[in-house]
């Protein structure tokens, strides 16, 4: 009851405009300086909260995305999948939802892959007569992948904040990411073949590419795909931590911008780099806030609460699991990923360990979760990235979105009945925290 309270409080707090941050850290110091009568120690807790080596990830993997974008090898990258899979049924989909997994191995953002990917995609499927409404679906659910697909932003914050090791986290978001990709692909295909059929002799398909087309398509697009396994494999293998494989990708990405396709400038360069530091400055501050927060709840015994509450009514793993998710898609439609986690994670984490849940596990849980949040109105993010993109209205997007909203929560139902789809590839790897 205390959390939910308190949790109310604050969501009031930031509809009423105020930042992420600011409303976190001045509502926990108000907190706790009527439980407590001091925040004496703000300054200790904030540079113990900052001085981590893991943090450093952050803006090393968004300067590694920035180079890809501004080096403009997402556009190989799109006209590859576009030439090899043109011929099949709703081939243009296919080849949407598989850039979009391709670039959330790059970028780490939804919103990004929205983005990016909906910017060359949209105008393609609609030159060669998609509906727009499976046109904004596609875009929007693939999307979704740039957070489950790794390197993850998301699953960054959250392995800091549940001192869960980023590498496992990582490599545990593959097959899922792997597996909801190839549900989306599986839809593409299925409900434009039912167009194809309705159509009739009107409908004309692109014909399959030609073995050289194929070869030099996959020539053109080589070294944006030599990314993701040189930083993943490097951390499978233990050759590298995550923030040794965010460093180096960076180095990586840099190289294949700059000296390769030759087209990044000394301009690209500072505004990329800008743009990281702005980007993860705002996630610093965020982080300070919540661990604010988390303290806060500590001091307030919530955690503790909690722990008592799921022991005293004998709540089973799953009963836990699904209860916490439906939680967290009731806040996805009011708050966006970092808050969320953030929020929540400091008051669920006493209770996975009391009921033996897995963080690994768990964080994939949440993190496709919140790619429901990021395709949920009326605050979800892809929905509003793809709108800026074709000035469509939102309702029609909104409705375009429903049976990826569906295929994710198909997703999360196998990965809860089946966690070894995420644990698998973790429990082979001989990874570095």
């Amino acid at each position: 009851m205390t959390f939910l309270l308190i949790l109310t409080a604050l969501i009031a707090l930031l509809y009423l405009g105020m930042p992420m941050f600011a409303g976190m850290f001045l509502f926990s110091c108000v907190v706790l300086w009527f439980t407590e009568g001091n925040v004496g120690t703000l300054g200790e807790f904030v540079f113990g909260k900052l001085n981590v080596y893991l943090l450093v990830a952050i803006p090393l993997f968004m300067l590694m995305s920035h180079f890809m974008v501004r080096g403009k090898v997402v556009d190989d990258l799109y006209a590859t999948t576009h030439t090899l899979l043109r011929h099949l049924p709703g081939g243009l989909g296919v080849a949407t939802v598989f850039a979009c997994a391709v670039f959330a191995a790059i970028s780490g953002s939804s919103v990004a892959t929205a983005l990016t990917i909906g910017a060359v995609a949209i105008p393609q499927m609609l030159k060669y007569n998609y509906s727009p409404r499976g046109v904004y679906g596609v875009v929007a659910g693939g999307g979704t992948l740039g957070i489950l697909i790794p390197p993850s932003a998301p699953m960054v914050l959250y392995g800091f904040v549940s001192d869960t090791s980023i590498g496992a986290l990582f490599m545990a978001g593959i097959l899922p990411g792997v597996m909801i990709a190839a549900i989306f692909a599986v839809y593409c295909m299925i409900t434009e073949y039912r167009r194809e059929k309705a159509l009739g002799p009107s409908y004309v398909r692109p014909t399959r590419a030609s073995l050289p087309e194929m070869g030099m398509a996959l020539r053109k697009s080589f070294w944006a795909l030599t990314l993701p396994p040189f930083v993943l494999g490097g951390m499978y293998f233990g050759v590298f931590t995550a923030t040794e494989a965010a460093g180096t990708g960076a180095l990586w990405a840099l190289a294949i911008a700059w000296i390769i396709y030759r087209n990044f400038t000394w301009k690209d360069l500072l505004e990329g780099g800008r743009e990281a530091a702005r980007t993860s400055a705002m996630l610093f501050m965020i982080i300070i806030a919540a661990g604010l927060f988390g303290y806060m709840l500590t001091r307030l015994n919530v955690p503790q609460e909690a722990v008592a509450l799921a022991l005293k009514y004998n709540v089973s793993q799953t009963e836990f699991l699904i209860a916490v998710m439906v939680l967290i898609l009731v806040l996805g439609l009011i708050l966006e990923s970092i808050s969320i986690i953030l929020i929540t994670t400091p008051v669920i984490l006493p209770v996975m360990a009391a009921l033996g849940v897995d963080k690994v596990w768990y964080g994939v849980l949440l993190t496709i979760n919140l790619e429901l949040a990021l395709i949920s109105p009326p605050v979800g993010m892809n929905l509003i990235v793809i709108k800026s993109i074709t000035k469509a209205p939102l309702a029609e997007i909104d409705k375009a979105a429903v049976p990826y909203i569906l295929m994710l929560i198909l997703g999360l139902a196998l990965i809860i009945a089946f966690p070894q789809i995420a644990l698998w590839l973790p429990s082979t790897m001989d990874y570095k925290s």
